[in-house]
């Protein structure tokens, strides 16, 4: 009994001193902001051809993007600068005197929303480190930031989910159709006749994929409701998926992914002549990309010190050319003109450049 007193008294002490967070508490702000980092790496949609064609796109246009007033965004950071925020919807890297170390994993602290310190993991070769360090020695680039956790990048996969999802179930369904429907085959009614023969005649079409799978005898049709006065007609056991309509949803699960990458459909239309891939391409540089550098060098400027500029729009030829052809060819003819008429070409010129 005295062990049991003592137990009861430990218990109730227990009850009276216990302390649980509420749901508004650090605890539910940690899931909450780890919730886009784990929904992106879900393996949803960002292993199809359409989010990786996206991503490879975003990857090409940083790795030939023009760096200047650093040497620290190299090629190769910049390209893993823009698959983790395109897969993650942000990019971390520790700053060492000589070079950006990418980082794996990351907890960090924060003061009115803005990161104070961090703790990273980096990755190795024979296995990882953890380091912590403060947020001026940390290269942090977020895009997609929600009001409630404005230190926290999210994905463009995470801002569309359900088509992520319905483009990742239309893919398995079709994956499964293919390989596990009796595509090909066929039922083949014959004239009764003995069961060895039968039997015989299954045999010699067992294991064709694609050929004739069952053989039926007019008993057996007609027991299934095929009127043996009909006529022997083979029956086709190939799924018919245009009644399914799996194409078009898949071509507008693959659309809506493409356009929240910030790429147009259009790009991937097999029908798309040169004019439209050009308008898709400075469409993905001009409102998409252009920003998402400007953050980066916005970021780099913070800690790197020093102005840095990052331009995604030149190297991508991502501009009206003909447009300036056309711009320059009329400033030419004002020229012309104003000089024929005998106005003096400073004006003109003036007004030429504040309208451009």
């Amino acid at each position: 009994m005295g062990w049991l007193d003592i137990f009861r008294r430990r218990s109730s002490q227990l009850a009276t001193n216990e302390t649980r967070s509420s749901g508004t508490g650090f605890t539910a702000q940690i899931m909450a902001a780890r919730q886009s980092y784990i929904a992106g790496t879900s393996d949803l949609a960002e292993l199809t051809a359409t989010a990786q064609a996206c991503i490879s796109l975003w990857e090409g246009a940083f790795a030939g993007a023009d760096v200047e007033g650093t040497d620290y965004l190299d090629r190769r950071t910049m390209a893993l600068c823009a698959r983790s925020l395109a897969l993650r919807g942000e990019f971390v890297a520790l700053i060492r005197p000589d070079m950006l170390v990418p980082v794996a994993d990351w907890d960090l602290s924060t003061v009115n929303g803005t990161p104070r310190a961090y703790r990273v993991s980096i990755s190795e070769a024979g296995g990882g480190r953890s380091e912590t360090v403060l947020a001026g020695e940390v290269l942090h680039v977020r895009i997609g930031s929600d009001p409630v956790a404005p230190w926290h990048g999210t994905p463009p996969l995470r801002r569309a989910a359900i088509s992520a999802q319905l483009l990742h179930e239309i893919e398995t369904a079709l994956r499964d159709t293919y390989r596990d429907a009796p595509i090909g085959s066929q039922v083949l009614p014959l004239p009764d006749s003995s069961p060895d023969d039968m039997a015989e005649m299954r045999a010699a079409f067992r294991g064709r994929r694609g050929s004739t799978l069952i053989v039926e005898g007019v008993a057996q049709a007609t027991a299934a409701g095929m009127h043996p006065q009909l006529g022997h007609k083979r029956d086709d056991l190939t799924p018919d998926l245009g009644k399914a309509q799996a194409v078009q949803a898949l071509g507008a699960a693959q659309a809506a992914i493409s356009q929240a990458f910030g790429v147009l459909p259009a790009l991937h239309n097999h029908a798309a002549t040169g004019p439209v891939i050009r308008e898709a391409q400075r469409h993905l540089a001009q409102w998409t990309l252009e920003p998402i550098a400007k953050l980066i060098s916005e970021e780099a400027t913070a800690k790197l010190g020093g102005g840095v500029q990052i331009d995604v729009v030149r190297p991508l030829q991502a501009y009206d050319a003909g447009g300036k052809a056309r711009a320059f060819s009329a400033m030419i003819k004002a020229l012309a003109e104003a000089k024929a008429a005998g106005i003096d070409p400073g004006p003109v010129l003036h007004m030429l450049d504040h309208t451009e």
